[in-house]
């Protein structure tokens, strides 16, 4: 066993000068933002400086519990701990929790055991089953796949949610699930069977990871940017998320304050972190720090005073009482607001060696120091209350029958039974303004913005420290003509092959060097798919527009409350299908919002819908943020989930939700949307399986240049593997799309610029042509988002297709887009007949329309008669 070294062979400590530590003192006093360097400082605050440390934070502890309503509250939860499995991948060297599968009887605990402990603990009024593991330990044991294998789940987690299901419908109990590291598409699996997860940062010490003999040595579970990620997504994803940092295992107080100003980062600019645990390391035997002190508790004092003092007067701070002997009052003095779980039950499984405090000796500790104590639920009551979009409405009901609806805390007289986790799926019911698609036109939105601008999106302040700076614009650099002319020469002898640096040239083209690349583009265009401009007959149906996703450049979305929010009934939604039919459509296009009370199964329902009533139209339908939502909410992967839609009669699928395909430009323009790695998941398997799907950029908001040029060879990339792994093209087309300012939250609260300049919409176009020759034929503007000239403009610069009759373009014209919601086909060959070419009507597949559609379609003008007549007429 390799004994930890002493406290002296790591990094040197000065103890900071008196007079910074009067300065930090003064400051914390004063109510001033701490920065890092004050946080290193009052970390070593002991004696006087500590007692004037503990009153700041003291004071600024009892702000926050006046502000939420419940002064001199401090708060615990009653629950069980459920120890699922004690197997882990990682080999952390202080703990005692993970063992190896010849220690125990079996990988993991059995139902039964599970549900017995969950029942035992309702009877004694227990509210909480903390579910705590190993990080994915069939990836280390094959005991554990096996163990897996044979009971028929996939993994861990599917494991974990099935028992988080199983305790809600037969206890009551509300689940707080501990499984470790989780991804964005584990939490979109998982927050539908729990209020709420957590997993500890512990810290951000990346020495403490990479450096031989260290604590998280061969961890990889415990990499600080792996557990930073994982805040950030739960935050993307809305899940109320407690975390913190585990101090004295060798960090320096420099990287203890770090991760101290990690946590309030992912707080502000997410709102997710519930709770901060300060956790004290305490030596246990047969491990490999068992010789190392335990963090002295003056320390941790000053550690939860800085940690609220960093953190402000919201955050919820806690420490485990169980691992802080007698100091209840002075951990009390130093400014935290809850306990923790503590069960009356069971042992805690983590430090067995410390046995939690009885809750009568808690409450009369806690009384002593002037304070009351009150059971809270697992999830906090500023959730609790606020309910959507943090709680998902199959777990609401559950939280619902054991909170106060008023405090949020629990309710003492609160029967703690098992409730259905779900109810019958409901039918697709009519709601809202139903009419939006058409009064859109003729009446505008109702608000600027939803009602809950202030809240969904995030924190803007903290936003805007991860917007990269323009490389276009005000005081951009400019290319030199020769590096202009070069690529150009370049591209006329290989147009695919540009690298990164000529492809940027390209962008920074204007004047006659812009007219050059436009020109070229327009010729390899000719070579590849000849003079035809192609359009589509199609109806956009957009189903619903409630989402809490938080997108932040979306102006579509809405709560379920607004007045603007809508959603159709499958009858509505296949009428609309039928109507367009009728009109000469030989597609419609179904996209909506990540509705929180839609099952996964409804857009099954909704692609049947259609095709009963329209067997003939192609359904063009669900991005892959709607087929990620969807697998999640079935709990499949995406590829059956795929394969289902495909037999529900899906035929291709939009490549909308792409954006940027770049998650630092991501995490900045929407905050709950998936992953640019989510987003290839869903469209590579789509391709293997034969599923078409097109592919899009919205540009012009946040990114640069670069982010344009890696996205459109990215795009190449994809396409060629679907060239060569299935033979066939994966992408139809390629859509540009010009990122619409007005209306964009993101915009409003003054983050981003307003969309791409003419210049800069014709030289992506054309640069899209070139990088994509060979690949991608089809490039579509999107007369949406752009007047009617720069789309002509365009036609002479590399696109060959101008999209389609949309009929009811809802999202852009939301947005502010002021081009219409609809085109007719003489609308079409109006824009097309100034540029000579000859206009061709296409199938979703840009195949050959059959005479009869055609002359159904010029009948009625490629628009239903219903959609027709909203027109406003010219004055």
């Amino acid at each position: 066993m390799t004994r930890a070294g002493p406290r002296n062979s790591e990094p040197d400590e000065s103890a900071p000068a008196p007079s910074a530590m009067r300065r930090a003192l003064a400051r914390a006093r004063d109510g001033k933002t701490l920065d890092p360097a004050e946080a290193e400082v009052l970390l070593h605050a002991r004696g006087d400086d500590l007692d004037a440390l503990l009153d700041h934070a003291g004071r600024v502890r009892d702000a926050g519990l006046e502000a939420a309503g419940r002064p001199g509250v401090v708060t615990y939860s009653r629950k069980v701990f459920i120890p699922l499995t004690r197997l882990c991948r990682d080999r952390c060297h202080y703990c005692t929790f993970a063992t190896a599968p010849g220690h125990l009887d079996a990988p993991f605990l059995s139902p039964d055991e599970v549900l017995e402990t969950a029942r035992q603990g309702a009877a004694m009024g227990c509210k909480e089953a903390l579910f705590t593991l190993g990080d994915r330990p069939e990836d280390r044991w094959q005991q554990a796949a096996q163990w897996l294998d044979e009971r028929g789940y996939e993994d861990t987690l599917s494991y974990v949610r099935a028992m988080a299901i199983m305790v809600l419908e037969e206890t009551g109990l509300l689940p707080h699930l501990n499984p470790g590291v989780l991804s964005w598409s584990d939490f979109q699996r998982l927050k539908p069977v729990a209020p709420s997860m957590g997993m500890m940062l512990e810290t951000t010490s990346e020495r403490l990871f990479t450096e031989r003999g260290q604590p998280h040595y061969g961890s990889p579970d415990k990499d600080p940017a792996v557990r930073l990620r994982v805040l950030e997504d739960a935050g993307r994803c809305t899940v109320p998320f407690t975390t913190g940092v585990l101090i004295g295992i060798g960090e320096t107080t420099a990287e203890r304050a770090d991760s101290i100003f990690a946590m309030r980062r992912a707080a502000r600019e997410y709102g997710a972190v519930q709770e901060v645990i300060v956790q004290n390391f305490r030596a246990k035997p047969d491990t490999a720090m068992m010789h190392r002190p335990d963090t002295e508790l003056a320390e941790l004092a000053a550690t939860i005073a800085v940690t609220r003092l960093v953190m402000g007067t919201k955050a919820r701070v806690q420490a485990p009482p169980n691992l802080i002997g007698d100091e209840y009052a002075l951990m009390l003095r130093a400014g935290i607001d809850d306990w923790g779980g503590v069960s009356p039950l069971t042992p805690d499984h983590v430090n067995p060696e410390r046995p939690w405090p009885q809750i009568e000796e808690l409450s009369q500790r806690t009384a002593e120091a002037g304070f009351r104590l009150r059971e809270r639920l697992t999830v906090y009551p500023e959730y609790v209350r606020q309910g959507e979009p943090w709680l998902d409405p199959r777990v609401l009901g559950h939280v619902a029958a054991l909170a106060d609806p008023e405090t949020g805390l629990a309710r003492e007289d609160a029967e703690v039974v098992g409730r259905p986790w779900q109810e019958p799926e409901p039918q697709q019911t009519s709601s809202g303004r139903t009419d939006l698609h058409t009064a859109i036109d003729t009446q505008g939105r109702t608000a600027e913005r939803r009602g809950d601008f202030d809240a969904v999106y995030g924190d803007w302040d903290e936003l805007r420290e991860r917007i990269p700076r323009p490389e276009l614009g005000v005081g951009a650099p400019r290319r030199f003509d020769p590096e202009i002319r070069d690529a150009l020469r370049h591209a006329e002898r290989d147009p695919a092959g540009l690298d990164d640096e000529e492809s940027l040239a390209l962008l920074h083209a204007h004047g006659p060097e812009l007219e050059e690349l436009a020109g070229l583009a327009d010729r390899v265009r000719r070579d590849a798919v000849g003079d035809d401009v192609t359009f589509v007959v199609t109806r956009n149906i957009n189903f619903t527009n409630v989402c809490y996703t938080g997108c932040r450049f979306c102006a579509f979305a809405q709560r379920r409350n607004d007045a603007d929010a809508f959603t159709l009934s499958l009858d509505q939604v296949a009428d609309r299908a039928a109507e367009a039919w009728e009109a000469g459509a030989d597609e419609v296009c179904m996209q909506g919002g990540i509705h929180p009370d839609l099952p996964g199964s409804a857009y099954f329902d909704l692609a049947r819908a259609v095709k009963e009533r329209v067997p003939g139209i192609h359904v063009h339908a669900f991005s892959p943020m709607e087929v990620v939502n969807g697998a999640a909410r079935t709990d499949t992967s995406v590829r059956a989930w795929l394969e289902r839609a495909r037999d529900a009669g899906v035929d291709s699928l939009p490549g909308t939700a792409a954006e940027i395909l770049d998650d630092d430009v991501r995490w900045v323009l929407t905050k709950g949307k998936l992953p640019a790695s989510a987003w290839i998941d869903v469209v590579t398997t789509a391709h293997d399986l034969g599923i078409p799907t097109t592919s899009t950029m919205m540009y012009g908001h946040v990114d640069t240049p670069g982010h344009w040029v890696a996205h459109i060879k990215l795009l190449r990339s994809l396409q060629l593997r679907s060239l060569e792994r299935n033979g066939r093209p994966g992408f139809t087309e390629f859509v540009p799309l010009p990122f619409v300012h007005t209306s964009a939250p993101i915009y409003l609260a003054g983050l981003a610029r307003t969309g791409p300049t003419v210049r800069e919409n014709r030289a992506v176009h054309a640069l899209a042509r070139l990088l994509l020759h060979g690949t991608i034929d089809n490039i579509q503007c999107s007369w949406v988002k752009m007047a009617e000239d720069t789309c002509r403009e365009l036609l002479a610069g590399g696109v060959n297709d101008v999209g389609g009759t949309l009929m009811e373009e809802t999202i852009s014209r939301m947005a502010g887009s002021d081009n219409g919601s609809f085109k007719t086909i003489s609308d079409i060959r109006a824009l097309v007949e100034p540029t000579g070419r000859p206009l061709r009507q296409r199938t979703t597949l840009y195949g050959r329309v059959p005479p009869e559609r055609r002359e159904i379609a010029e009948a009625n003008d490629g628009v239903a008669a219903s959609i027709r007549g909203t027109r406003l007429p010219v004055v």
